[in-house]
């Protein structure tokens, strides 16, 4: 459930007007192919979060993994492989941005 949470936080800093976004790696790019369609609060709260535009990159090598990739792509979502094909933390730790792990 570390995934809702993700969700809800991200949600939740933007309407307090904070720059945000989200990253989704690992088991949670399972989410993505999981998540479509469905009426589940996760799904839900994912959809708000799409259409948002706050998910800023999605891991393709943890997509690839999880069987997600191609659902990732379909929905237009960014895909991240720029350090060894996952998301590189530093890019955005250079743009300013303080990371979070959930």
């Amino acid at each position: 459930m570390c995934f809702m949470h993700a969700l809800l936080n991200v949600l939740d800093m933007k309407q307090k007007e904070f720059d945000v976004k989200l990253v989704i790696e690992g088991s949670a790019t399972k989410q993505i192919k999981e998540s479509q369609g469905k009426n589940s609060p996760i799904a839900q709260l994912y959809e708000k979060v799409k259409s948002a535009g706050l998910i800023d990159c999605v891991c393709k090598a943890c997509s690839n993994k999880m069987g997600s990739l191609e659902d990732a792509k379909e929905q237009g979502l960014p895909i991240c492989d720029d350090m060894s094909g996952h998301p590189s933390m530093s890019k955005y730790i250079d743009e300013g941005y303080e990371i979070i792990v959930i």
